[in-house]
């Protein structure tokens, strides 16, 4: 059931034969400052997967969460790990397994203790790694990404087995990966290497985020990802801007002419032969989203249609790199080649492959004043889209409902998880579930992220909701 962000939620109450939800509130109240308590103390430990950084911290980040997860009452915990391509070792990812009765599902949790690199430190109020609580919001680099998903599902897990106790016989299996903030880079051979392992009827990933604060969200569609680099050669070598300048133009010129092209007057991406729709349930307003992406006074928004359809099922171009001097150093010449990256979200449903070719395309086509261009394809990633008439995105809409208090919200994300086209192939027959604990303003990856703490509690009451009605009546 979805509801209209711009009406007024009503409270709702559907509970189930079988399922104390109160007991299950009451249990998750009641340790809530121990589970805050315990996110602080994962914040405070900088674990960042890039090959850049001291992997030290990353590696006493596993340890800390796979003792929380051994608190909670699963002995079975491993910290495994598998090597990239160039042989060097991949993040560790901590693993834990409670094997299901007879006859009862399995489902697999799914979060990442690694994070992003804190960037300018100058724009962080907090320090990142501090975790501070102020205005009912915790700050801290992980705090919502994805540190407070870790958490959720551990507190979960853990009231659901106070309350049910004997009558658990529900598979459970924990997987927190440390390498997603670096792009994953062994995540597929990890699940094929311990596929038995991981086997799981549903899977839950707790790494997106609710429609806004008050308002939970079940994420049923991704987009997916290309990105690349366009390059625009126009002499073999630099030469003197005024012994030379006015019979030809210089290559940064030239490829901002190129860039130009890829949107149309309105702001849509002009490549031709992009999946693009605009049938989403739900919309922001123009306000809403101004304030949530910040945008500047005067600044018009780009494209047509929703503005959720914008985010969630169109595609999106933006140039991430421009490589060229900067000013300080700038000298009076004609540069002879620039280079841009770009990075496009594609429309669920879009083959990333026929998305690339696209943009090659596009721009060895419109080459400004002959230029030479270079196209480089970069990395890709697929979209992904809920089954939403599945028993598990039922229950789980149901349990948001339940915990919020008001009906849960039906969304997209503009925004790509590529490891979830792994998860499908590896596991077809899975149901998977992508919910999280993040708002419009968790500014996940930015200076100042945060975590609202009450959405938190809800997202763990909602979790074991979750739990004990997959226990008691499975996926039949």
């Amino acid at each position: 059931m979805t509801s209209s962000p711009a009406g007024t939620p009503q409270k709702i109450s559907a509970g189930f034969d079988g399922i104390d939800v109160d007991a299950l509130r009451r249990t998750v109240h009641v340790s809530f400052d121990t589970t805050v308590g315990q996110l602080k103390d994962l914040v405070r430990l900088p674990g960042i997967a890039w090959p850049s950084f001291d992997p030290a911290p990353l590696d006493r980040s596993a340890d800390a969460v796979a003792e929380l997860v051994r608190a909670a009452g699963i002995e079975d915990v491993r910290i495994l790990r598998c090597n990239k391509e160039d042989g060097t070792p991949g993040g560790p990812a901590v693993v834990a397994r409670r094997a299901a009765a007879e006859g009862k599902p399995t489902i697999l949790l799914y979060a990442h203790h690694d994070v992003q690199p804190t960037g300018d430190l100058a724009l962080w109020e907090t320090e990142p790694f501090s975790a501070v609580e102020r205005d009912g919001r915790l700050y801290g680099r992980g705090a919502a990404d994805d540190k407070a998903g870790i958490m959720a599902h551990i507190a979960a897990y853990a009231a659901v087995t106070e309350v049910l106790a004997d009558e658990l016989g529900l598979g459970v299996t924990f997987f927190f990966e440390g390498e997603e903030e670096a792009g994953s880079p062994t995540f597929r051979t990890f699940l094929e290497t311990h596929r038995e392992l991981l086997r799981a009827d549903v899977i839950v990933v707790a790494d997106s985020s609710n429609w806004k604060v008050g308002i939970p969200a079940l994420t049923t569609s991704l987009r997916g990802l290309v990105d690349g680099t366009i390059e625009v050669q126009v002499l073999e070598h630099a030469v003197h801007s005024g012994m030379f300048g006015g019979a030809v133009l210089d290559a940064p010129t030239l490829l901002s002419r190129l860039i130009a092209t890829l949107h149309d007057d309105d702001g849509n991406v002009a490549v031709k032969g992009l999946v693009s729709r605009d049938d989403v349930s739900v919309d922001l307003t123009e306000a809403e989203y101004r304030a949530d992406a910040s945008v500047l006074d005067g600044v018009r928004l780009a494209g047509s249609g929703t503005i959720a359809s914008r985010l969630w099922t169109k595609p999106a171009l933006s140039i991430i790199g421009f490589d060229a001097p900067a000013v300080d150093v700038a000298s009076n010449t004609l540069l002879p080649r620039a280079r841009a990256k770009f990075s496009m979200r594609l429309a669920p449903g879009q083959d990333p492959a026929d998305a690339m070719e696209a943009v090659r395309n596009h721009v060895e086509s419109n080459a400004p004043f002959g230029a030479k261009v270079v196209f480089t394809p970069g990395e890709s990633g697929n979209s992904f889209l809920t089954d939403t008439g599945s028993t598990a995105a039922g229950m789980a809409m149901w349990a948001l409902g339940e915990a919020w208090g008001v009906p849960a919200v039906e969304m997209g994300i503009g925004g790509s998880i590529p490891f979830i086209a792994d998860l499908t192939e590896v596991y077809p027959d899975v149901q998977i579930l992508v919910t999280g604990v993040e708002d419009p303003d968790s500014r996940a990856h930015s200076a100042n992220e945060s975590l609202h703490l009450e959405d938190f509690r809800n997202a763990v009451v909602a979790e074991a909701l979750l739990l004990a009605r997959l226990n008691r009546e499975g996926l039949a």
